[in-house]
This record gives structure tokens, C-alpha cells and sequence, in this order.
């Protein structure tokens, strides 16, 4: 997929990965709307992109994924502005033991909203022009991190959610992939929440744990994450897949046999 002109959709835009991703679909030629709660970081984030890439390039909307009815109107907003969508990112997620309720509403839930409402501007039988979603997890989605089992829990949904979309668009010809990114430990504002009492809660304790895997795993800059995202992005032979980026580099991940043939299993009686 070329992105010379292709319009795509981001949220948790502001900063960590949702800038870093925002930014590298700008460079590559797209248009991009900017979401996110955080009204005066977005709008000082329009003015910097602006800058750099022309005042036109961009459209920032305030909008929380918890938030269906704000959601809906930020998707129609980007498609009126753009007139089009072809790239959405669900990005926006936290690390929150404590409040764990509202780590599965804005990492889960808004995931699904996020990529249902894709869906509805894009595939082929609303009209659409097709495209490519890809959905944040984290390499605690494919694998526990003990210190946060409710991010944990949210991020193994997101990969099972992403890969069961996936075959559906795959086996309804709705022309649009969707995919799945699993990054390690990134330089970002979320890692910091992870030894943070306020959002480990009980897990608080276990901060000497978080340590020995930052030791072990390493962190990964915003700009190694985003060149991975763009992969997925652009690479139209993939979907359905998990790209874990780990310091030593990327790869697919392999899931069990008996679990990927399961699509195959159930479509003769669909």
C-alpha cells in the first residue's frame, strides 16, 4: 500500500506511540486524524505537524474511546474533512491495576468500538474502498506480565479479537486487514505506570519484578515501534498476523496449528 494521499486515523495521538505512528504516516505522505482526550497537548501537536507538514495534513479531535457517540463522531468528522478512510490505529490504552475497570474499557473496549466503526466506513459492502486496521497490543498480549494482569487480560483480547476480525473480513470479502502490533517495553508515559503504587495497586509490591524484565527485555524507542508499525501497514500480503518488536528485532508469531486451522474448520458451515 502506497500512503501518498491515503487518509488514516489514530487514536491516543498525542504523545508515546500515537504520536510516533501519527508521525511516520505523515512522512510516508498520509493525512491524519489526531484523537485524544488530552485537548491542549493535540492542538500544540497540530501546530508543531502543521509546521512541518502543511496545515492540511492534519484534523485533531478531542475524544475519549470509552465514548461511543464521541468515537462515531470523531470517524465521521475524519471522513467528511478527508473524504475517505483507508488506516485506522486503536492505540489509545493504560496501565491501571487499581481503577482495572477502565483499563478494559479504554484497552479492550475501545478497541472493538474503534474497529467496528472502521469497519463501517470501510468495507467493501458499505461502499467502502477497503484498508488496514491495526490494533496496539503489547508482548504482554501474548504473554503474562505479571506485575499488570488486568493490562495483561486486556491485551491477550486484543490479539484474539484482532485475529478472529481478521478471518471474518478475510472469509465476508470485506477488503479491509486487520492486524496486530506487540511491542516490549517502549520509552513512553505508560511504562512509568507500571512501578507507579497509584496504577499497580496490590501488584505494587512486585516493582523489583518489573525491574529485572526492563533489565531483561531492554526498552524500545518510539521510533523502532512505529518503523514495525508502518510494515503492517503498508505490507498487503499480511493480515490476521502479530508482529512482536522486541530490541533484537521484529517477527510474526507463530500461534498453535490446531487453533489457526479453526477458521478453516467452521467456514464450510457458515
Amino acid at each position: 500500500m502506497a500512503l501518498h494521499g491515503k487518509v488514516a486515523l489514530v487514536t491516543g495521538a498525542v504523545q508515546g506511540l500515537g504520536k510516533g505512528f501519527s508521525e511516520i504516516l505523515l512522512q510516508k505522505g498520509a493525512k491524519v486524524a489526531l484523537l485524544d482526550i488530552n485537548e491542549s497537548g493535540g492542538k500544540d501537536l497540530k501546530a508543531a505537524f502543521d509546521k512541518e507538514y502543511g496545515p492540511d495534513r492534519t484534523l485533531f479531535l478531542t475524544c475519549t474511546v470509552e465514548s461511543e457517540e464521541q468515537l462515531k463522531d470523531a470517524f465521521q468528522k475524519t471522513v467528511e474533512a478527508f473524504g475517505g478512510l483507508d488506516i485506522v490505529c486503536n492505540n489509545a490504552g493504560i496501565i491501571d491495576e487499581t481503577n482495572w475497570e477502565k483499563c478494559v474499557s479504554i484497552n479492550l473496549n475501545g478497541v472493538v468500538r474503534g474497529t467496528y466503526l472502521a469497519l463501517q466506513h470501510m468495507k467493501k459492502q458499505n461502499r467502502g474502498q477497503g484498508g488496514v486496521i491495526i490494533n496496539i497490543a503489547s508482548m504482554a498480549g501474548l504473554g503474562p506480565l505479571l506485575t499488570a494482569p488486568i493490562y495483561t487480560a486486556t491485551k491477550h483480547g486484543v490479539v484474539g479479537f484482532s485475529r478472529a476480525m481478521a478471518d471474518v473480513s478475510r472469509l465476508c470479502d470485506y477488503g479491509v486487514r486487520i492486524n496486530v502490533l506487540c511491542p516490549a517495553f517502549v520509552q513512553t508515559a505508560i511504562l512509568s505506570s507500571m512501578s507507579s503504587e497509584e496504577t499497580a495497586g496490590q501488584f505494587a509490591g512486585l516493582r523489583g519484578v518489573a525491574e529485572k524484565l526492563l533489565e531483561q527485555f531492554g526498552v524500545l524507542e518510539v521510533s523502532e515501534v512505529a518503523k514495525n508499525f508502518l510494515k503492517l501497514v503498508t505490507d498487503e500480503s499480511r493480515n490476521g498476523e502479530a508482529l512482536l518488536v522486541r530490541k533484537e528485532g521484529a517477527s510474526y508469531v507463530t500461534f498453535r496449528q490446531e487453533a489457526s486451522q479453526l477458521p478453516s474448520i467452521l467456514a464450510p458451515s457458515l
